[in-house]
């Protein structure tokens, strides 16, 4: 149960000094959402959402456009369905609890899906396949996946817990997109910058500033054990050979 407590307590969706849940600036966020240049009355979906921020972003951006957060977190569907209804958003934007494998709906003007691609199982892909079958003819996908800037070291796998395979070039991932129909029309990449910033506000830096501020709390070590193995994780092993990529893609 203890380590059920300890990723609670880390975890993204009850972070609210995270905007979105990967690596974004505001200024990156709002290119790509002009890249994806949602019509007026758009429908767009997003799988993997999370609690929706882009997804949000990219429905109020298009009057009269619509949006389905596809996610299996229900306290980040729970985020998600709060921030709509602030937003005046929660008639537009709505929030299912079922993974993104699962969905079956069709003929999007736009998919997302950022950091999400495990949701299919299988390969990469899968899921680029699968979001070119959820958009109609002529929409567009936002497809944000991990590339290796260089080389793979050991250190840098066993940060991200990956296997050697996992993750290819950005070149490769494009291809990728290429070979299913999709083609890119930007590519853009986190910079070291927003990696820093994501991982400081995000697990890393929540966690330990729950442990300054509990000290004689029963979790306490299990707590500092998990923030010091992603601090060595991030910054002895994958940080400047690591990113994600994020795709707009048309098809």
């Amino acid at each position: 149960m203890s380590a059920e407590e300890v990723r609670a307590i880390i975890s993204a969706a009850g972070n609210d000094r995270l905007t979105w849940n990967t690596p974004l600036s505001e200024e990156h966020a709002a290119r790509l959402v002009a890249a994806c240049a949602p019509a007026p009355g758009s429908r767009i979906v997003d799988l993997g959402s999370g609690w929706g921020e882009l997804l949000m972003r990219l429905v109020d951006a298009a009057p009269g456009a619509t949006g389905d957060g596809v996610e299996t977190d229900p306290a980040a569907v729970a985020r998600g369905r709060q921030l709509a209804g602030e937003r005046g958003l929660g008639d537009r934007v709505r929030f299912h609890e079922v993974s993104a494998a699962e969905w079956t709906g069709g003929g999007y003007d736009l998919a997302v899906s950022i950091g999400s691609s495990h949701a299919w199982p299988g390969t990469t892909r899968e899921a680029l396949t699968a979001l070119a079958a959820t958009v109609r003819p002529g929409g567009r996908v936002l497809f944000g996946e991990g590339v290796w800037l260089t080389e793979p070291t050991p250190a840098a796998l066993e940060g991200l817990g990956a296997e050697p395979g996992d993750f290819g070039s950005l070149l490769e991932l494009i291809r990728l997109a290429e070979s299913v129909g999709l083609r890119a029309l930007q590519v853009t990449c986190a910079d070291e910058r927003e990696w820093d910033l994501f991982e400081s506000e995000g697990p890393i830096g929540r966690g330990q500033r729950w442990a300054l501020e509990h000290p004689d709390h029963p979790l306490l070590a299990e707590v500092t054990a998990e923030i010091d193995a992603r601090r060595t994780g991030y910054y002895g092993g994958y940080r400047s050979s690591f990113t994600l990529a994020y795709l707009v893609l048309g098809t």
